[in-house]
């Protein structure tokens, strides 16, 4: 799937989210000076971004399938390989990383395992091969309080909720199929305060992702209804809002 939309727009949806994450994930690959990563799936760059902070510039690449997104990491992070590419042919010769890593993106390629045996053929023998996904079947994703809504009016949820990869054995054992070894997993946690009630939910009606395309689709009574129901279960703010990740890693 691609995202379509500027960078700021999925900044203010998901980078709030994905920025802390990214940041943990990139702490949990222990990146060391002189190795090369690349990140697939880049989106407008939250792990590109945390592994320049670790390796600098000019060791890390980055790819994904949108061209506003590939615009918004030449633009913020000057230095890095950014390429326009899909996860299942990525634009690199075989064993040139160290670290190969997807956040919040597996459950987006098309054919995941094959995106991930891509990452296996680019990544050195016994480099880490990562990714994240948000608990979606445990309905610990940041849109969770939007997903309880629409099981209000609509019986049955979102597919978003069934997307593959949703849960930490399902990432596993794609992350296994693609080859990878030495697997291992644990939960990453993020705590985000939203200052009001309208910073929280103006994102949503932005078109992003496809929470944002649903929300869209709904003619002005249930989108209204939705946003009702969203507020009288998280308030009028400030609020805290916990999503959780699953993060699993295992060698090329």
């Amino acid at each position: 799937m691609s995202f379509e939309v500027a960078g700021e727009a999925y900044d203010r949806f998901m980078g709030r989210y994905s920025r802390p994450l990214a940041a943990d994930f990139a702490d949990w690959l222990e990146p060391t000076y002189g190795q090369r990563a690349v990140d697939v799936g880049c989106g407008p760059g939250a792990l590109t971004g945390a592994l320049v902070d670790r390796l600098g510039a000019d060791r890390v690449s980055a790819v994904d399938p949108s061209a506003p997104f590939v615009d918004a990491v030449r633009s913020r992070l000057p230095g890095v390989d950014v390429r326009q590419g899909t996860a299942d042919s990525l634009p690199y010769d075989d064993d040139t990383f160290d670290v190969a890593a997807a956040c919040l993106v597996v459950h987006f390629m098309p054919d995941p395992v094959a995106g991930l045996t891509e990452m296996v053929r680019v990544t050195r023998p016994g480099g880490w091969i990562a990714a994240t996904v948000w608990d979606l079947a445990g309905a610990r994703a940041p849109m969770w309080p939007v997903w309880e809504a629409f099981g209000v009016i609509r019986p049955g949820g979102l597919a978003e909720e069934r997307l593959p990869a949703g849960t930490e054995d399902g990432l596993r054992r794609m992350l296994g199929v693609a080859g990878v070894r030495d697997i291992e997993s644990l939960e990453m946690p993020v705590v985000v305060t939203h200052d009001s009630f309208e910073e929280w939910w103006t994102p949503y009606l932005e078109g992003v992702g496809p929470i944002g395309a649903e929300l869209a689709a709904l003619d002005a009574t249930d989108r209204e209804r939705i946003e009702e129901l969203c507020r009288d279960r998280l308030g009028a703010g400030p609020f805290d809002l916990t999503a959780v990740a699953y993060a699993v890693r295992g060698r090329a």
